[in-house]
């Protein structure tokens, strides 16, 4: 039976406020996840999971703890909150921490508008089972592919709702639909792979499982008898699919915990200029039928789009509450949080401005270099932005592609990077991270 997620809130508050809180904050999350599994054509795994999930968050003074469950009587909910504040008796002060003032909670809760659950039935298991199959049989019919490791369905969907003690309470749903392929070229040691997936919020703009085969398949025909480049300085184009990893570290450094500590190659950058100027990142956390969508935060605050960098110049840092305060300045609005823990700031939906040329045109004016296809690891220096990553991807001479490489890793420096990029103009416009490929100069290969 669906549970009241309003009501059990309140049920949580006020506990809270008996167990003798100064203030308080309450999450509920309800949620089924069905996966499928399929191999050579017959199930592999199948699972299922349901249940409710509680979080509650005490604040005695200057002082707060948080405390989780996924049981909801009366009598738990009471001992939560009555350990909840035991806790928060003894944890140290944060002059920074508190609920958000009344005047600065969302007044329009709604998420009609943002398309965030598909109100279609929920696939049976069959159809999803059926989906895998579709995506793995279009992978083996591609001449080549050796087998297929893995292909998957799955469906998700998710109720969410927070109240806190000073009056604010909403919530919203959310669905998910998927199916991702992983297939095989070659033998022994010469075995290359690759993946092609896709997610959506409705059924109706997933991609179909043969197109989702057969691009995981071509993906990995592109990485046979791949080898290792030569050392030396190249040109690096970073493909759309992994693009978006790149400006994720400029994301991660200017996220407001980080400036906080003091922990960022962005530290003093406010106001500079760190990317082309013809370049600007934005966020929108209201794009309709965008997974990271959402009408509100973590903290209740009413979310808005917003300029992270506008024509190249850096605008603000990601900040919740306590880190705004922390930092003397406002929250933007991007707490996020799960039971077990409290708000902490969080990107939502960003898009890089796209470029004028295509991918191709990009490795044409590339000459020589690297497109980078596949990345592993990461060694990130946080305080200075040195970068060095793991890399496989297609070697390109003259503008074309010539063959596979890996094995290899690709450094420089973000600052230096993120400087000198140029964005080509085929981002897939649907993720919650809009980056199109990338062609970077100047950067150290480290292969033979």
């Amino acid at each position: 039976m669906s549970q009241d997620l309003a009501a059990l809130t309140d049920r949580m508050l006020s506990a809270a406020a008996r167990a003798g809180a100064d203030a308080a904050d309450a999450l509920a999350l309800d949620g089924t996840s069905v996966s499928i599994d399929v191999l050579q054509g017959k199930l592999e795994h199948a699972e299922r999971s349901e249940g409710v999930d509680i979080g509650l968050r005490v604040l005695i003074g200057q002082r707060q703890a948080v405390v989780s469950s996924s049981l909801f009587d009366d009598a738990t909910l009471q001992t939560m909150a009555e350990r909840a504040v035991a806790m928060a008796k003894e944890a140290p002060e944060d002059p920074n921490i508190g609920l958000a003032d009344a005047s600065q909670l969302a007044q329009n809760t709604s998420a009609e508008a943002l398309e965030l659950f598909d109100p279609t039935p929920e696939p049976a298991a069959a159809t999803l089972e059926e989906d895998a199959k579709r995506a793995e049989a279009a992978a083996l019919a591609v001449d080549g592919i050796s087998q297929v490791q893995a292909a998957s369905a799955g469906y998700g969907q998710s109720r969410i709702h927070l109240a806190t003690s000073n009056g604010f309470s909403a919530g919203y749903q959310r669905s998910s639909r998927s199916v991702s392929c992983v297939a095989i070229t070659g033998e022994g040691t010469g075995m290359e792979r690759d993946y092609y997936g896709d997610s959506r919020i409705f059924q109706a703009d997933l991609e179909s499982p043969e197109h989702i085969g057969r691009t995981a398949a071509e993906r990995t025909l592109e990485r046979a008898g791949a080898r290792r480049p030569k050392t030396g300085a190249y040109p690096v184009l970073f493909d759309e699919r992994v693009a978006g990893a790149l400006i994720g570290h400029l994301l991660v450094a200017a996220n407001g915990s980080m400036i906080a500590r003091g922990s960022s190659w962005l530290m003093g950058k406010l106001g500079e200029q760190i990317l082309p100027d013809t370049l600007s990142i934005t966020e929108n956390p209201h794009r309709a039928r965008v997974s990271r969508s959402k009408p509100f935060d973590g903290e209740g605050l009413a979310t808005a789009p917003r300029d992270i960098v506008k024509d190249g110049v850096l605008q603000g840092w990601t900040l919740d509450l306590a880190n705004a305060r922390k930092l003397d300045m406002s929250s933007t609005a991007s707490a996020a949080r799960g039971t077990s823990g409290p708000p902490s700031p969080a990107i939502s939906n960003i898009a890089l401005t796209q470029g004028s040329q295509s991918k191709e045109q990009l490795m044409a004016e590339m000459g020589t270099g690297l497109l980078v296809t596949s990345m592993i690891g990461s060694t990130i220096n946080p305080n200075t932005g040195d970068y060095s990553r793991g890399a496989s991807g297609i070697w390109v001479e003259n503008g074309a592609p010539q063959y596979a490489v890996n094995e290899c890793t690709v450094a420089g420096n973000l600052l230096e990077m993120l400087h000198h990029i140029t964005p080509a103009n085929d981002a897939r416009t649907h993720l919650s991270r809009v980056v199109p490929s990338l062609l970077v100069e100047g950067l150290t290969l480290a292969g033979d």
